[in-house]
């Protein structure tokens, strides 16, 4: 498959708080070194693009790696005013680059993927019913707080969008743009289109005193690949699992919870119905798609 052509870099995106963009052959991790930007006093609105990342992170420390040049891998820094964005409410912030990335996909590849709560975009084929979803996208976003207050946030996205080939031992977990399109993909147009998107949704996330998420968690369920599934959320000691009514802590595995995933709060969060119909509200863990007849993982 021929590679992309990317059309010319830009240094800022006209219209946005992105007025400073800076491009590296080479980076040990965008998000790490915008941390370090934030603690120093970099100004909200700076991003940071690699072809090739060298200790990229993903969520719970996993390594996030690909050849150079063959994935968009792009962090910004963000300030929110307090008021709008408490930090109970930050992860509405990766839902916001999370559909700004699936309409940028959608523009410039024909492919639009859909949100697997809480932080990946993936991909399913018409021609393969029941079959895996395919991530093509992570996200990590990370805080940096101050008197109970969220001072700075860095998100982070890989975007897989010029693979030679999928690897045969990835092949039904994951896929990049171009694989799905037959078509070369242009990074530099791809992230322009992100942060344009990106920007119109953080505008009205954080607009007046409260800030408007409603609208963008009708976009996010409109979105999802992960509502309407039956699901397992697999935690980690520290996640944050709360039950809804009578306590189900005697009958659930601490470490997992199975059920439906039935929608998103007002903070982002998922919503999970168990097999005895308790609601449980999930701020943080991984999410495993069930087949809806068998229970057998889809993804």
């Amino acid at each position: 498959m021929p590679e992309a052509d990317d059309s010319q870099r830009f240094d800022a995106v006209g219209g946005t708080r992105f007025s400073d963009v800076e491009w590296y052959a080479e980076i040990g991790s965008t998000n790490t070194e915008l941390l370090e930007r934030a603690r120093s006093g970099a100004p909200e609105g700076l991003v940071m693009i690699a072809d090739l990342q060298t200790a990229g992170r993903g969520r719970r420390g996993r390594r996030w790696t690909a050849p150079p040049g063959t994935s968009l891998m792009m962090s910004v820094l963000l300030r929110p005013p307090h008021a709008a964005l408490p930090t109970s409410r930050a992860s509405l912030v990766t839902l916001a680059l999370g559909l700004a990335a699936a309409d940028a996909c959608d523009e410039t590849s024909g492919v639009r993927p859909r949100l697997k709560w809480p932080n990946d975009l993936v991909v399913s084929r018409a021609d393969e019913p029941g079959q895996p979803d395919r991530k093509v996208a992570g996200i990590l976003a990370e805080s940096i707080t101050g008197g109970g207050r969220l001072e700075a946030l860095v998100i982070g996205m890989g975007l897989n969008t010029g693979w030679p080939q999928v690897p045969p031992e990835l092949a039904a977990i994951a896929t990049s743009l171009n694989v799905e399109s037959g078509a070369p993909v242009d990074r530099t147009l791809l992230a322009r289109r992100v942060l344009e998107g990106f920007e119109r949704r953080y505008v009205r996330l954080c607009g007046g005193d409260g800030g408007d998420g409603a609208a963008l968690l009708d976009e996010a369920r409109r979105c999802s690949a992960t509502l309407g599934r039956r699901v397992r959320i697999e935690f980690d000691a520290a996640a944050l699992r709360t039950p809804n009514g009578r306590d189900a802590a005697g009958r659930a595995d601490a470490n997992a919870l199975e059920g439906v995933a039935t929608d998103l709060d007002a903070d982002g969060r998922l919503l999970v119905t168990d097999l005895h119909g308790v609601v449980h509200t999930v701020a943080v863990g991984d999410v495993v798609h069930l087949r809806a007849a068998t229970g057998d993982a889809v993804k």
